[in-house]
């Protein structure tokens, strides 16, 4: 029973070494994603503080409107046709 023991606590350590080797060879892989993950991780952050906060999307749009109507205007177009698109793809993938 104790040579079972043994080879457990050895398959055990190894195993445990391996992971710790796999840990550090992810890591390494990793690495060059963490900043522009982190970038996006930002951009999340901002769409669902805008999202439970849609009054001051609102807000922020009608000043730009006042501000600056033609820059407003075209991105109202576009905005348009994005969610059009949006809403083609959402139906198209509906299906599967």
């Amino acid at each position: 029973m104790n040579a079972e023991l043994i080879r457990i606590a050895e398959r055990k350590a190894s195993l445990v070494a391996k992971i710790g080797r796999q840990r550090t060879e992810l890591a390494q892989t990793l690495a060059p994603w963490h900043q522009p993950l982190a970038i996006v991780d930002k951009g999340l952050l901002a769409v669902r503080y805008l999202k439970c906060h849609p009054v001051l999307l609102v807000g922020l749009a009608m000043v730009s409107v006042v501000l600056r109507p033609k820059f407003s205007a075209k991105w109202v177009q576009r905005g348009w046709v994005v969610w059009k698109m949006a809403l083609a793809v959402k139906r198209g993938l509906s299906g599967f």
